[in-house]
């Protein structure tokens, strides 16, 4: 299994994008594309422990994602 099938089968779902700096983000994925830019909607920056909400769609650079967990 290809690491973006692993994305395509997240789609509509909750996930977990780790990003550089620290950020982290929990939102349902509605889109990503080969660079892994990613859609969220619903999506919470949480920031050493601090939740953030983000009402509508969070887009989330490819370049600075670490790791996203389904």
């Amino acid at each position: 299994m290809k690491p973006l099938d692993v994305l395509e089968q997240s789609l509509h779902k909750r996930v977990l994008v780790a990003t550089r700096g620290g950020r982290s983000f929990r939102g349902v994925l509605d889109a990503f594309d080969q660079h892994l830019n990613l859609v969220l909607s619903g999506a919470e920056e949480v920031v050493e422990d601090v939740v953030t909400p983000h009402p509508g769609l969070t887009m989330v650079r490819g370049d600075s994602v670490v790791y996203i967990s389904p």
